[in-house]
């Protein structure tokens, strides 16, 4: 168990958080939240001791490993991926040869009766069992495991580090703490340089990891599948949640509300006094206790509530004229840079009102294909945009293309519709820039900044296709939610190239698969696609096993009838299953209402106990009818998927 105790950090006198308190036990997923600059990174850093606080303390047990991966990379590698992922068993290495020094002395040594000898045997079993624990027989085959489920190909192993973009030395890093196994793994920003297929099998590695994980993401999806407890870092002080992200959300939000209710009514005793204070401070048979209230106003421990900047921003795109109802075919397509193909005769074609996401695994050619619709790669084949169309592009890298010396706010301001003039700064605000930020001028942003200020332009400009490749990658959650709305209400045509699902879901109706310098259509949202993708796997994995076994392809048993009737029940338990996980979810959420509440028993009037502890027995009696209901239906759609 980690305790963190009276923790403070200030900068020039003012605090950025102070008087944290809080334990983490072997087995927790804990997420910490919070607004960029609440100290969520600094936090991190001091858990892994790279800072050191400015008051408190942090005691971990003795003998105990941290592994930390930070934002930021500065390698330095010339090993090939293979043998710098290797680095990660430095101890297991300095032990090896230990053992095989102390082999060498067991076996010269001459006289076998002598405490010397019974010493060092000792030391030897001892090295010798360590090295068992460790793992010292499977090392290759856990380097594999972590690089392949990163998303390597068994190919690299042998390239030299350097040959990787940062994105992929990144992955490295992380392949090189995950085989560490640490006893404390602290992650900033862990799938930011990470695909979807790739984040996904990260999420089931932590899910299964035996010890405890801190990380900081702005990934929902991942968020929700990893955690179970969230830390919120707000008004320099933390909350703590029992529960993932998505629940912590509900969870505050109904704290927050509950809060705003008694600092209302705080604020309106401290209106009281103040009167009273100013009536009676002047006059001499009033004074002492006049006197008295100020001591009690300074006595007052004020109620303070975050402030929620963004939240009653909303913005539409500017409309645009309508497009034909080819928006863009490609025919042939085929791209290489050069010994290495990309894409191979790429064919498909985008109508009006589509929304298409480019998803697959990093370098398989989605930002290539981005570049290549708007024009900004050359490939061999076919390409032809539709009638009236214009195109909105945004880039990993369009912050380069913003002029220097323009403030954010002109940046903005001059290409802004009449109709935003007056919210110019309510959508500065909704990226981020906020007060005097948007006096700032654009050479001295940092590349964040840059590139939230390149996606806030865009949205301005009256297009009727928009491409945009990982669009949420430097935006925290409320600004993801911002731009996801926006786009939802857009009428244009949308293709965007992202890893987060949650900022996919609902906003895409058809999926491009890139695979193997191929793309592969599938109509539907993210979730479905990626149960798709796990049948495929499944199915694939199925007829291996057969063909294998029988040395043969196996033979179709079933009619098409039975078949299309199987596909029936299987939907009708798959929208059953569905229904029983949301019903579980609601009653999860519920229960962690309730539990809330119970923990801060002060704050509940006495003639309300009685009730919820009712509500909370009858919530935990419906959970466990719930759940059984949903065993059962899970058999039954097991047994028909097989």
């Amino acid at each position: 168990m980690i305790s963190v105790t009276n923790l403070g950090v200030h900068y020039g006198g003012e605090y950025l958080f102070e008087d944290v308190t809080f334990l983490i036990n072997p087995r927790d997923r804990i997420g910490l939240t919070g607004k960029n600059g609440a100290g969520k990174s600094t936090l991190l850093k001091i858990l892994a001791g790279n800072d050191s606080a400015d008051e408190g303390t942090v005691s971990f047990p003795k003998e105990f490993t941290r592994g930390y991966l930070s934002q930021e990379l500065n390698f330095n590698g010339s090993k090939t991926v293979l043998r710098e992922t290797e680095t990660a068993f430095a101890e297991i290495k300095n032990l090896e040869k230990h053992y095989a020094e102390l082999t060498e002395s067991v076996s010269h040594h001459a006289n076998h009766q002598e405490k010397e000898y019974l010493d060092l045997l000792n030391d030897w079993h001892d090295a010798g069992h360590r090295l068992e624990i460790l793992g010292i027989g499977t090392l290759e085959s856990q380097m594999e495991k972590i690089l392949l489920g990163l998303g390597f190909e068994r190919t690299d192993f042998s390239r030299n580090v350097s040959e990787f973009s940062g994105g992929w030395q990144m992955r490295i890093e992380l392949a090189k703490l995950l085989l560490q196994k640490p006893d404390l793994l602290l992650l900033d920003e862990p799938t930011n340089h990470l695909d979807i297929e790739a984040i996904i099998w990260l999420e089931e590695f932590l899910q299964d990891y035996a010890g405890a994980v801190v990380l900081v993401s702005h990934d929902r999806a991942f968020l929700d599948r990893v955690t179970n407890r969230t830390i919120e870092i707000s008004n320099k002080k933390i909350e703590d949640y029992p529960c993932s992200y998505s629940k912590y959300v509900h969870l505050r939000k109904e704290r927050r509300d509950h809060l705003l209710a008694q600092k209302k009514n705080q604020d309106k005793e401290i209106r009281q006094t103040e009167v009273l204070i100013e009536k009676f401070r002047y006059k001499a048979s009033k004074a002492k206790f006049a006197q008295s209230l100020i001591k009690q106003l300074d006595r007052k421990e004020r109620i303070e509530v975050d402030d929620e900047d963004a939240s009653s921003i909303r913005f539409r795109f500017p409309e645009a004229e309508r497009s034909g109802q080819v928006v863009f075919e490609a025919k042939h397509i085929n791209k290489s840079f050069g010994n290495k193909n990309i894409l191979q005769n790429i064919s498909f074609e985008i109508s009006r009102g589509d929304r298409i996401a480019f998803v697959g695994r990093n370098g398989e050619g989605k930002t290539t294909m981005a570049k290549i619709i708007v024009g900004e790669e050359e490939a061999k084949g076919e390409l032809k945009p539709g009638y009236n169309v214009k195109i909105g592009f945004y880039a990993q890298h369009q912050a380069d293309r913003l002029s220097g010396e323009e403030t954010v706010f002109n940046t903005i301001d001059k290409i802004a519709p009449s109709e935003m003039s007056s919210r110019v700064r309510s959508l500065l605000g909704a990226f981020l820039f906020r007060g005097d930020d948007v006096d700032k001028k654009v050479k001295v942003l940092s590349g964040g900044e840059k590139s939230r200020l390149s996606l806030a332009k865009l949205l301005l400009e009256p297009v009727n296709f928009l491409v945009l490749d990982e669009p949420t990658n430097h935006l925290d959650m409320r600004s993801k939610e911002v731009l996801k709305e926006a786009l939802n209400k857009y009428n244009g045509t949308l293709v965007v190239v992202s890893h987060d699902r949650d900022f996919l879901d609902g906003l895409v109706n058809k999926i491009y698969y890139f695979k193997n310098q191929s793309i592969k259509e599938y109509a539907g949202g993210v979730y479905e696609f990626l149960e798709s993708q796990k049948s495929e796997t499944f199915r694939d994995l199925e007829l291996q096993k057969n063909s294998e076994r029988n040395g043969k392809e196996v033979p179709k048993l079933i009619s098409s009838e039975d078949t299309r009737q199987l596909q029936k029940d299987r939907k009708k338990l798959e929208r059953q299953v569905t229904e029983a996980e949301k019903k579980i979810s609601d009653l999860e959420t519920s229960i962690s209402h309730v539990e809330l509440k119970i923990s801060r028993p002060e704050l509940l009037p006495a003639e309300e106990t009685k009730e919820i502890y009712s509500h909370y027995t009858l919530y935990k009696q419906q959970l466990e009818k719930e759940m059984n209901r949903w065993s059962e239906l899970s058999e039954q759609l097991q047994g028909i998927r097989k």
